[in-house]
Parts: structure tokens; sequence; C-alpha cells
């Protein structure tokens, strides 16, 4: 083998792996910020931004984090449309450097002491920024991991991704450990900056990373060949409608995550009345756990299929939300912590990191980019709302947690059977991906007759 082709050859796996790196590091980011927000939203925003608004400046400063769900749909079809049209890597890079400008320029902001107004209007804009590079962040990483990587493995390299976002919850609930442990003169003037300003770091090294990357081979192939679609978006609904709902409906399982981190947290600490620290270790820890399982559930998938991995982790999740709330009310630590692990370092791992894959594989490579994120986030959106949802269920009673556990099966089962409906792609070759069976019968007789003539 010459040394070129030996170059050749590696140069797939090079990508492969550079991209998954990216992506983890992409999502750390992404997560690493929106949980950071939401912590300092809780403890410091209200006093900071919103001083004069007596005991609703809290919940105006929890209603700046509600703006970037509202902002990720419209980043999904910028960024989507942009992705499809010129390129995964160029749009991915903009995204980062986005993210993580926007992070850092929250920790230099002026507070409303020094500059009236113009501080809360400032942290809303980048807040705005926040969500709206963040609906195209893991959507568009998923895509390009996914086109970069090798037959047989695309489930297992784009794991990476959703592994990141675990990892970027774990980092911010332990960043803020020593930040709340210093004098409150020193948290509200400068400590709390130190979990934006210390996002610099994760955007350096994922855009020295992104940068390296090449475009994926099949898209540089449609693009070659002047077959990228003129408005992604509108092809997106002409010819696979019916995946965007499915994936849509299908990504109804990120409501697990949401009830996990948010609402059992307040049951726990203040219904149960558990210790905050140690309900945050528990969250950490499972979330560790995830972490580690996601690209080993991701590889079983792509030894067995999408579909048998994704719909036993979302059936199982519905069944042991059940034993996790119940291990909540005994104040069993030990119980709590294997209910927790179970719950989401095995039962959601299993369609958290399996769908980075299989969404973006539904489908083309035209109209990828636009379908993963439009669909992705309408999905997160309504999932992003379920502890609202989940607390008009409890009737005003805190302590009936019954209604939110059964919520979560009926988000579950829509998820399960949304992917029964779902083609299965793990044997489908990237180049067929998304491609109606008509047209992939087509690509096959015309290989069929290449090798013949040959």
């Amino acid at each position: 083998m010459s040394a070129s082709t030996s170059t050749a050859s590696r140069r797939p796996r090079n990508n492969a792996r550079i991209a998954a790196i990216s992506g983890f590091l992409g999502s750390t980011l992404e997560y690493y910020d929106f949980f950071i927000f939401g912590s300092a939203a809780a403890l410091f925003f209200g006093r900071l931004f919103f001083p004069d608004t007596g005991a609703a400046g809290t919940l105006l400063s929890f209603a700046t984090l509600g703006v970037a769900y509202i902002a990720r749909p419209l980043g999904a079809v910028v960024w989507g449309h942009f992705g499809d049209r010129l390129g995964r890597k160029n749009v991915l890079v903009l995204t980062l450097v986005l993210m993580g400008a926007s992070t850092f320029l929250v920790g230099c902001l002026p507070t409303y002491a020094v500059a009236g107004g113009f501080a809360p209007i400032a942290l809303v804009a980048l807040r705005l920024v926040q969500g709206i590079s963040a609906g195209g962040e893991s959507p568009g990483s998923s895509s390009l991991t996914l086109e970069h990587a090798p037959e047989g493995l695309r489930a297992f390299y784009t794991s990476f991704t959703m592994s990141g976002i675990q990892f970027g919850i774990v980092i911010s609930s332990l960043v803020f450990i020593p930040v709340t442990m210093l004098p409150q003169g020193q948290l509200l003037s400068w400590g709390w900056r130190v979990p934006f300003l210390a996002s610099a770091l994760v955007t350096f090294v994922a855009y020295y990373l992104r940068r390296r990357l090449e475009e994926p081979e099949v898209f540089e192939e449609i693009k070659d060949d002047a077959k990228t679609a003129a408005v992604p978006l509108f092809d997106l609904l002409r010819y696979d409608f019916p995946n965007v709902v499915r994936v849509t409906l299908c990504a109804l399982v990120t409501m697990v995550n949401t009830v996990f981190t948010v609402f059992a947290l307040t049951y726990a600490t203040e219904v149960v009345k558990l210790s905050k620290p140690m309900m945050l270790v528990v969250i950490a820890v499972a979330n560790v756990v995830t972490v580690l399982t996601q690209p080993l559930f991701a590889r079983l998938a792509d030894r067995i299929g999408r579909k048998p991995v994704f719909i036993t982790g979302t059936v199982g999740s519905a069944v042991l939300v059940f034993a996790f709330f119940a291990a909540l009310s005994t104040q069993s630590w030990p119980l709590i912590f294997a209910t927790a692990i179970a719950l989401t370092g095995v039962a959601y791992a299993m369609p958290n990191g399996v769908y980075p894959a299989y969404f973006p594989e539904l489908f083309p490579a035209r109209t990828r980019y636009s379908g993963m994120a439009v669909s992705l986030m309408l999905g997160l959106l309504v999932a992003g709302f379920t502890p609202a949802i989940g607390t008009a269920l409890t009737a005003g009673n805190p302590a009936n947690w019954g209604p939110v556990a059964w919520m979560t099966v009926i988000f579950c089962g829509i998820a399960a059977v949304s992917a029964l409906t779902a083609r299965e792609t793990f044997r489908v070759p990237k180049d067929e991906l998304g491609l109606k069976r008509s047209v992939r019968g087509s690509v096959e007789a015309a290989a069929a007759n290449t090798s013949a003539a040959l």
C-alpha cells in the first residue's frame, strides 16, 4: 500500500474522531451554558439584574431562561437552511463561536446597579443569541458526525454528542459548589461571573478541532452535482413531512431528562426535604454513568438496530420513573442512587445515545441538517414545558407525583409508537439514507449494472 493510499484510508476515520470529539465539546458547552444560566437565574440574576421588582425579580430572571426555548426553533430553521445549502462545517463553527461568545459576554455584563435598564436588556439579548445558536449545534453536530462516521459505527460516533450534553450537566452542577461557598459580597461582585468566563476554554478547544474538519464526502458529492436544495425547509416539508412528525414525536422522550433534573429535584428538596447538595450529587453521578453507557448502547444499536434499543429504553424509562419517585419518598440514599442510575444511566441512555444517529438517518443528505434541527427542536420545545405541565397536573399538591409519572408514560408511549412506525436504518448505506425505497432500488440497480459492465 502506498503512502498516499494509506493517508486516504486514514482520513475518514480521523475526520470521524475529530467530529465526535468536537461534537462532544460543543454539546458540553451548550448544556454547561444552559444549566449555569439556570442556576444563576435561581440564585443571583434577580438581585443583580432585576433589583427593583421585589419578589418578581426571580420570576423575571427565570423568564430569561425561557427565551432560549423560543429562539431554538428559529435557530433550527436558519442553521438548517445554511447547513444544507453551504455545508455543515462552517455553520457549526459559527454556532460554536456564537454560543461561546454570548456565554462569555454574560460574565462580562454590568449589573443593574451599574448600567440601569441596559443590563437586563443585554442579558435577554445574549440569551436569545444562545438559544438561536443552540438550535443548530447538536443537530448539526449529529449530522456532520454521522456523515463522517465509518459504516457500522455511525451510532457509536454520533453518541458522543449526547454524552457531551450529559457531561455539561455534570460540570455545571459541580462548578457552582465552590462559587456558592464564597462570601456574599464576593459572590455578587465577581464570583457569579466565573462559571460564564470559564466557558472560553471549552470554546477554544472545540473551535480548534472543528476548524480541522473537512466537509463530509456525502455532502460534497451533492454540492458538486448541484443537487443541494434551493430552500431545504420547503423540500423537507414537501417530501419528508411524515418523518418530521415522526422524529418530533420520538423526541418527546427527552422529557424524561427534564422530569429527572427539574421536577424531581423540586419534589425531593421541597416536599421530601432531602438535602439539595446530595440531590445535586445524585444528578451528577447518574449523568456520569450516562456519559459512559450511551456509547455502549449506541454500539449495540450498530449491531442489532436502532429501533430495538430506542424502544426498549423508552419503555424502560416510563417504568423506572415510578421507581425513582417511590425511592425519593423512602428517603433512602442507596435506593435513590440506584433508581436514579437505572433510570438515567441505563434506560434513558438507550434512546438518548441512539437518536443522534437514528433521527438524521431518516432524512436524505440534501435536507438532513434541516430535518434533524427542526424536528428535534420542536420536540424539545414541548419537552421543555413538561415541568410546568407537571406542576399543573399536581393540582396544587406538590406531594402528588403520580400525575407526573403517568404523563411520562404517555410521552414515552407516543415516542415508542412513533419509533415503531419508522424505518430501520442501521444497515442502510450512508449514501442511501433517507431515500425512498423505489429510489434506493434504482441506486442499487445502477450500481449492479456498473459492476457488471466492469
